[in-house]
């Protein structure tokens, strides 16, 4: 059984690459989409994309079934709500710095605002 930092290792690994987070948010406006369908506008060959899919899948992000000859596959948002409730533990640690920055920027425009009057 994998633990749970083994699941965030693989979810955080897998949406590393941009062509997997963009078949994540092909998926997201779509409950469901056919390998092809998901292979389509990238410009890479069909088992890239398969090698793509599988990574999504052994991170637990995707789900894929068979019927026939068409794979259809699915968004699972479990592993993603994992690493989302992760990251909201440290938000308090940049959210302090992005509030200083923010502050910062501002006294630096009113000054230079009032420079110019």
């Amino acid at each position: 059984m994998v633990n749970y930092q083994q699941r965030l290792d693989r979810t955080f690994a897998a949406l590393v690459d941009p062509t997997r987070r963009a078949i994540l948010g092909h998926l997201e406006r779509k409950s469901s989409a056919s390998v092809g369908d998901l292979a389509e506008p990238f410009a890479i060959k069909l088992p890239a994309v398969m090698k793509h899919l599988s990574v999504l899948a052994d991170a637990g992000l995707i789900t894929r079934t068979k019927s026939g000859r068409t794979v259809t596959v699915r968004l699972r948002p479990q592993p993603m709500r994992e690493a989302m409730a992760w990251l909201s533990r440290y938000e308090r640690f940049w959210t302090g710095s992005l509030d200083r920055l923010a502050a910062y920027a501002e006294r630096k425009e009113a000054e230079s605002r009032g420079k110019r009057g």
